[in-house]
C-alpha cells in the first residue's frame, strides 16, 4: 500500500470494498432517502422556531419600513413545505439536492445583507451580525445524510457568500472614500468598522468545521457500508444455522476459537432418511435437491414448533438439540418432535415427483458439549460428546429393530415416557463399558406394559436384535 493510501486510509477509514454488491448500495440509498425526510423535518422545526421567536420578541429595527425577516421566513418555509414534499415522494435527485443547499445559504446570506438597509446603517454593520451562526446550523443540517459532498457545498457555499458580503461592504465603502478598516480590535467591535482578520477568521471557522464534518461523514458512510454488508452477510450466514446458534455466535464476547463451548444438559435427536442412497441412484441430482428441501423445511418446522434447534445437516441426517433455560423439559419436547416427525412425515410424498419418505430418529439425554469444532479460520458450531455418538447410533439401531424411534433410558425417565415406550434391549457402544438400554417408541400404538416404569433389558448381546418388544419394520 503506497504512503497516500495509507493516509487516506488513516483519514478517511478503510472501505468497505472497491465495489458494494447492488443490495448494499440499494440498503444505503434507502437509508439516504430517509435523511432527506429527517432533514426536511428539521429545517421546518428550525424555521417554525425563528418565525415563533421573530413574532415574540421585540423589535429593534427602530422606525424603519423595511422589514424583510418575515418574507425570508415566509419564502423558506414555503421552500421547506415544497422540499418536505419532494423527500416523501422521493423526486429529490443531486441536482434538487445541490440546489436546495445552494437557496439555503443564499437565503440566509441575502437575509443578513439586508440588515444594513433595514437599521439605515453602512454596509460594513451586516457584518456584526450574529446571525452568521445559523450558517453552522444549516451545514450541520447536511450531516444527517452520509454524504460528504452536500456537506461541501453548503461549506463553500457559505464560506463565498460571506466573503461576498466583505467585499461589498469593502467596495461599497472604498467608493464612498472611506474605506473604514481598521486594525483596533476595540474599535472593530464598537463601531462599523472593518477588521479584515477577524472576518478571515470567520471564513476560516466554516471551512474548517466543514472539513471536520465533511471527513466524519466520509468515515460515517465506510463504516456504514461495512455495517450494511457485515449486516447483510450475517443475516444470509443466518439461513445456514439456527437462530439460536446465530445468537450465541453474536453474543459471544471474543469471538468464537475452536473449542470453545459449554457444557450443558441436552436431549439431541438424530434423524436419517430411510433407504436415501437408493433415492439417490434414481432421481436426477436437482429432483433430489427440491426433495431433500421440501424435507428439510418440514422437519424443521416441527422442531421449531416444540422448541427444537437443527444445528447440522449431514448430507439427509440432521442433527437436532433441545438444551438451554427456556426448554426444561428438552426430552419430552426431544420425543414429542420425533414423534411428529414419524406420524405426520412419513409417506408423505415430496418434491414434484411425489417421493414418500421415511425418517428413521434415535434420542439421548446427557450433558452435551454446544460449541465451535474446526480450525482458527474455518468453524462449526454443533454438539459434541458421548452422549452426541451415542444418538447417532441408537438411529441406526433403528433397521435392527424394525423401528422408527428407538431412545436411551435417560431420555425415557426425563421425558416420563414410561407408559409410552417399550423396550428394545441393550447395547454396549464402541467406547463404553456399560450397557445402554434402549427403548422403542411407536407413534400411535399403545405400549405393551404400564407398569410406571421403564422394563428391565431383554438382551445384553448388542450384536443381536432383543427377543422382545421389537416390532415388524413392515408395520411401521
Amino acid at each position: 500500500m503506497s504512503k497516500n493510501r495509507r493516509l487516506a486510509r488513516f483519514i478517511l477509514g478503510a472501505r468497505a470494498d472497491d465495489r458494494l454488491p447492488e443490495r448494499v448500495r440499494a440498503t444505503v440509498d434507502a437509508q439516504q432517502r430517509q435523511s432527506e425526510i429527517l432533514i426536511g423535518w428539521v429545517q421546518l422545526s428550525v424555521v417554525v422556531l425563528f418565525g415563533t421567536l421573530y413574532l415574540v420578541a421585540p423589535k429593534t429595527s427602530g422606525s424603519t419600513d423595511f422589514m424583510p425577516v418575515p418574507y425570508v421566513l415566509g419564502g423558506y418555509l414555503a421552500f421547506t413545505l415544497v422540499r418536505l414534499w419532494m423527500a416523501y415522494k422521493d423526486r429529490l435527485g443531486p441536482v434538487l439536492l445541490f440546489v436546495s443547499v445552494v437557496v439555503d445559504m443564499s437565503l440566509l446570506m441575502g437575509l443578513i445583507w439586508t440588515f444594513h438597509v433595514q437599521y439605515e446603517q453602512s454596509a460594513p454593520f451586516y457584518l456584526k451580525a450574529p446571525t452568521l451562526l445559523y450558517v453552522f446550523i444549516f451545514i450541520a443540517l447536511r450531516a444527517l445524510r452520509f454524504q460528504s459532498v452536500y456537506v461541501i457545498v453548503a461549506g463553500v457555499t457559505a464560506a463565498a457568500g460571506w466573503a461576498g458580503l466583505l467585499a461589498y461592504a469593502l467596495i461599497t465603502e472604498l467608493r464612498m472614500g472611506d474605506p473604514m478598516i481598521t486594525r483596533d480590535y476595540v474599535a472593530y467591535m464598537t463601531s462599523n468598522t472593518v477588521l479584515i482578520g477577524a472576518e478571515v477568521d470567520k471564513i476560516v471557522s466554516i471551512l474548517t468545521v466543514t472539513a471536520i464534518l465533511a471527513i466524519a461523514l466520509v468515515r460515517g458512510r465506510r463504516l456504514l457500508e461495512r455495517a450494511v454488508l457485515d449486516s447483510l452477510t450475517a443475516r444470509d450466514l443466518s439461513r445456514f444455522v439456527a437462530p439460536e446458534v446465530a445468537r450465541r455466535i453474536s453474543q459471544s464476547g471474543e469471538g468464537l476459537n475452536p473449542g470453545d463451548g459449554e457444557v450443558q444438559e441436552a436431549t439431541v435427536l438424530f434423524t436419517d432418511i430411510e433407504g436415501f442412497a437408493t433415492l439417490s441412484e434414481q432421481i436426477h441430482p436437482q429432483d433430489l435437491i427440491a426433495v431433500l428441501n421440501a424435507y428439510f423445511g418440514a422437519v424443521n418446522a416441527i422442531a421449531e414448533r416444540h422448541g427444537g434447534v437443527i444445528i447440522q445437516f449431514v448430507g439427509d441426517a440432521l442433527l437436532i438439540s433441545f438444551s438451554g433455560p427456556d426448554c426444561p423439559d428438552h426430552a419430552r419436547r426431544a420425543l414429542e418432535t420425533a414423534r411428529a416427525i414419524v406420524t405426520e412425515l412419513n409417506g408423505r410424498p415430496f418434491g414434484a415427483g411425489g417421493h414418500r419418505l421415511r425418517t428413521r430418529c434415535g434420542l439421548n439425554t446427557g450433558q452435551v458439549i454446544l460449541g465451535a469444532v474446526g480450525s482458527s479460520n474455518r468453524l462449526i458450531f454443533t454438539a459434541h460428546g458421548d452422549e452426541v455418538n451415542l444418538a447417532a447410533r441408537l438411529e441406526q439401531l433403528n433397521k435392527a429393530h424394525g423401528s422408527y424411534i428407538l431412545l436411551s433410558e435417560a431420555t425415557a425417565r426425563h421425558a416420563n415416557a414410561a407408559t409410552e415406550v417399550e423396550p428394545a434391549g441393550e447395547i454396549t457402544v464402541r467406547g463404553r463399558s456399560r450397557p445402554t438400554r434402549l427403548f422403542v417408541a411407536r407413534p400411535g400404538r399403545p405400549p405393551r406394559h404400564g407398569d410406571g416404569a421403564p422394563p428391565a433389558a431383554q438382551s445384553a448381546n448388542p450384536a443381536s436384535p432383543p427377543s422382545s418388544g421389537t416390532a415388524p419394520s413392515s408395520n411401521t
